[in-house]
């Protein structure tokens, strides 16, 4: 029989789960049909983490597993657009986890919060890849969404753009938008 705290994880593990379930807002309000779930952002945001990590001298595992937790709390206030956070406060990101992982084991609540904590704090530099990441694997999405017919995709390739802080990332965004999203697939192809 199961205790509480195996019932609790187990519970933690359905409700990121909703995470692939639940659609990106922002590509909605642009118009794209099939947007990617909040569980397709994190995955690829964290690909990106541990690259621009390597990078930048970071270490990749720990930006990489910062950046796996980052929109882990949009289970509860959901994908938030841009506009819509003039008009709502949700709570921060450090106090939904810590409801999320409350009936947790202490040592899994605890790495599971102390690397929101970080995220959000933005001070270690594997977090500043992180947040790095979160921004260039939106401008990514835009891309390809702009290559796939989607007209409106502009605003988030420019404000991801202004947003990136590393050297790093903004080399690779500046790479990324001079290239189509397909040209490694001909190139490997013609190889």
């Amino acid at each position: 029989m199961a205790d509480e705290q195996d019932t609790s994880t187990v519970d933690f593990l359905y409700e990121i789960g909703l995470l692939k379930r639940y659609k990106r807002t922002g590509w909605q309000i642009a118009g794209v049909t099939d947007p990617e779930s909040i569980a397709d952002h994190s995955h690829r945001t964290a690909v990106v983490a541990a690259v621009i990590a390597s990078l930048e001298g970071a270490n990749p595992e720990r930006a990489a597993f910062l950046a796996l937790f980052h929109d882990t709390q949009e289970t509860r206030v959901m994908d938030i657009p841009y506009v819509g956070k003039r008009y709502l406060k949700a709570a921060p990101n450090t106090e939904v986890t810590a409801d999320q992982t409350a009936g947790l084991p202490e040592p899994l609540a605890e790495v599971i919060g102390s690397v929101v904590g970080e995220y959000e704090a933005k001070e270690s530099l594997e977090a500043r890849c992180a947040r790095d990441a979160d921004k260039f694997e939106c401008l990514l999405q835009a891309v390809e969404y702009r290559e796939q017919g989607n007209t409106h995709t502009q605003a988030w390739i420019d404000t991801s753009l202004a947003a990136l802080k590393t050297a790093s990332a903004k080399r690779l965004a500046e790479e990324a938008l001079a290239r189509g999203p397909l040209e490694w697939m001909h190139e490997a192809r013609d190889r």
